[in-house]
């Protein structure tokens, strides 16, 4: 059953009313009477024309879930406000993917990392420099530098399981190395 629609001023408040309650029609004839101009201001915003007809379908799909709630202001207004609103937030959405994800940034070294990682001298300097490259560099990035097993894994290009079992037989020879050097408790005279 068909009804008729007022005509005048309150042509779009009755509408709304009408999507309110579930007419169909009345979205249609909303979206007949509103879609070109929005359509034309959202077009002036964005050269993307399929963007564009997705903020626009959006929009209504908006109306009709939320006319119930609309409160009497200028229609045109409100339908601007949706429209303009989901445009700036697809805009937003399109440069955060455009943008490179950044690599971590390791943290700030504190004093004891940096005394660490200055260790060019001495015992564990020593065997730290004698662990095989692979071995040394997961030692290092997990330990001196304090990087997660993600973030190493990451930066080296590699497993995170591989950056676990290295830093496991990293451990091990250091430990090895540090306690059968002569002069340690246990180590040879």
């Amino acid at each position: 059953m068909r009804r008729e629609r007022p005509t005048g001023a309150g042509e779009d408040a009755a509408l709304l009313r009408a999507v309110a309650a579930g007419d169909a029609d009345a979205l249609a004839a909303l979206y007949d009477r509103h879609s070109g101009w929005l359509h034309a201001r959202l077009a002036r915003r964005c050269p993307d024309k399929e963007l564009v007809g997705e903020i626009l379908q959006d929009t209504f799909l908006t109306v009709w879930r939320s006319a119930a709630r609309h409160r009497g202001a200028e229609t045109g207004g409100w339908l601007w406000t949706l429209a303009s609103r989901r445009l700036a937030d697809a805009l937003r959405r399109q440069e955060r993917a455009k943008r490179p994800l950044a690599e971590p940034v390791p943290p700030a070294p504190s004093a004891e990392d940096r005394v660490l990682s200055g260790l060019a001298y001495g015992d564990a300097g020593e065997a730290l420099g004698r662990l095989p490259a692979e071995l040394g560099e997961v030692l290092r990035m997990t330990v001196v530098d304090g990087l997660s097993t993600r973030e190493t894994a990451r930066l080296l290009g590699i497993p995170e399981g591989t950056v676990k079992s290295r830093a496991l037989r990293a451990r091990h020879r250091l430990r090895t190395a540090l306690t059968t050097r002569p002069g340690h408790p246990g180590g040879t005279p």
